[in-house]
């Protein structure tokens, strides 16, 4: 009589499983164990063994196909079985106690599914097999759970060998213990049960938000979803600007102002911004309009425990180069003192963001909005360059320029930088204009 073999639930959530591989064909002859077929789950891959004696009659399902628990996998023609006792064979069990035969096939394919290799198929029910008792006999195997095969298969044991003592005579793991020595049975243990971290007495802690991060989380996603944001990445060269700055930083010291690179980046940008005005604009969608300012109010991102916040330089283009050192030494003061007011921090029309001085290279700064554009000033690095036709050591400045591409275009965008990057490798620029 036929039998249907469906695909069997292996446990942990199983719910279905794909096809990989057939070793079997229709009309091929089976025996109980054989490998029918190599399965994918989310869990492991493994071969499906036949539970029966008998030959293929059916195959159900192609390789790639996926098919879901108690779905059909194949149909075997069963010789010596009544069709009632075929018949029942293929209905599962409903709420029945399991008798030992039973029990032992169930035992075959799970423990197949989890842990047995190709080579390594636990017999099943020798029911319906044409088979005499003593040849049966020699192709059986002993009954184990799942967890005691993968044990006896990592300590090189002969699960066979092994009495077992659990229902039905099954190999359990603590069979497998006791047939070592102490040491390897303390080592089993170890292996077999999982680290259990100690949490800690309260595993989370909770700030309030300030109101600092309040409003750079409501002005980071304002630029993020407001602006169309591109960003590119130039390098320049600024060994002269480092000699101009070593030769003025001490007078300056002597007026307790700090002269820092910064200054005459600031210096640059407004240049820079006279020339490419789309970068000191901004879009007014709600009349149709851009809006092209003519007054040059450079904003500086300075970091302070609390968080970003980003002060502004007022009339840039009015100031020296010794004015802005001392309005960046003023701003930093007063943002680390939270002496910050509002007129210091409205009206910018272009931002500068100096995360080098912390040890950053490059980044993708993020816009200020509503304005066009904000530079990311990197830390100096000193590697090679080439310098009339030599390799020498240079002083390379990072930059990384973030605009607003429905305001600028990228040509535009290269150009603002080019600028920027002419004036610092050449200083005496800045004086001259």
């Amino acid at each position: 009589m036929r039998y249907i073999f469906n695909f069997p639930d292996i446990g942990e959530g199983l719910e279905e499983g794909t096809i990989l591989e057939w070793h079997v064909v229709k009309g091929q002859a089976v025996k109980a164990g054989q490998a029918l077929v190599n399965m994918e789950t989310d869990k492991i891959v493994t071969d499906i063994p036949s539970p029966k004696t008998g030959t293929i009659v059916e195959i159900f399902g192609s390789v790639g196909e996926t098919i879901k628990v108690g779905s059909p996998l194949v149909e075997i023609e069963i010789e010596g079985v009544l069709g009632a006792a075929a018949v029942a064979e293929t209905k599962e069990p409903e709420k029945a106690e399991p008798k030992e035969g039973d029990e032992e096939e169930g035992a075959g394919v799970v423990g197949t599914m989890e842990l047995a290799g190709k080579n390594a198929y636990l017999a099943a029910s020798d029911e319906g097999s044409s088979k005499p008792k003593t040849e049966e006999k020699s192709i059986s195997k002993v009954l184990a759970t799942p967890l005691a095969r993968a044990m006896a298969k990592d300590l090189n044991i002969d699960i066979n060998a092994i009495k077992g003592t659990g229902p039905s005579g099954r190999v359990t793991k603590e069979d497998i213990q006791n047939h070592q020595p102490a040491k390897r049975a303390a080592d089993v243990k170890q292996k077999a049960e999982p680290f259990t971290p100690i949490q800690p007495a309260e595993a989370y802690t909770y700030e309030a938000l300030s109101q600092i991060r309040k409003a750079i989380a409501k002005n980071m996603l304002n630029s993020k979803q407001s602006t169309a944001h591109m960003t590119l990445f130039e390098e320049v060269e600024i060994s002269d600007l480092m000699k101009i700055r070593d030769k003025f930083k001490h007078k300056y010291a002597e007026k307790d102002i700090k002269l820092t690179y910064l200054s005459f980046i600031v210096k640059a940008t407004v240049h820079a911004l006279k020339k490419h005005r789309q970068l000191n604009s901004q879009m007014d969608m709600e009349n149709d309009r851009m809006i092209f300012k003519n007054y040059y109010n450079i904003a500086i991102a300075i970091d302070t425990p609390e968080g970003l916040v980003v002060p502004v330089i007022r009339n840039a283009d009015q100031l020296s180069i010794m004015q802005i050192a001392h309005e960046i030494m003023l701003l930093s003061d007063k943002a680390r003192d939270r002496k910050l007011t509002m007129d210091d921090m409205k009206d910018g029309t272009f931002t500068l963001t100096n995360y080098g001085s912390i040890g950053g290279i490059f980044a993708t700064p993020v816009i200020n909005y509503p304005q066009a554009g904000i530079l990311g000033i990197g830390r100096i690095v000193k590697k090679p360059v080439i310098k009339n036709d030599q390799v020498v050591a240079g002083n390379v400045l990072p930059l990384s320029l973030s605009v607003d591409h429905r305001i600028v275009d990228g040509g535009e965008a290269s150009r603002f930088v080019n600028s920027i990057m002419e004036y610092l490798s050449d200083p005496m620029l800045l004086l001259m204009e």
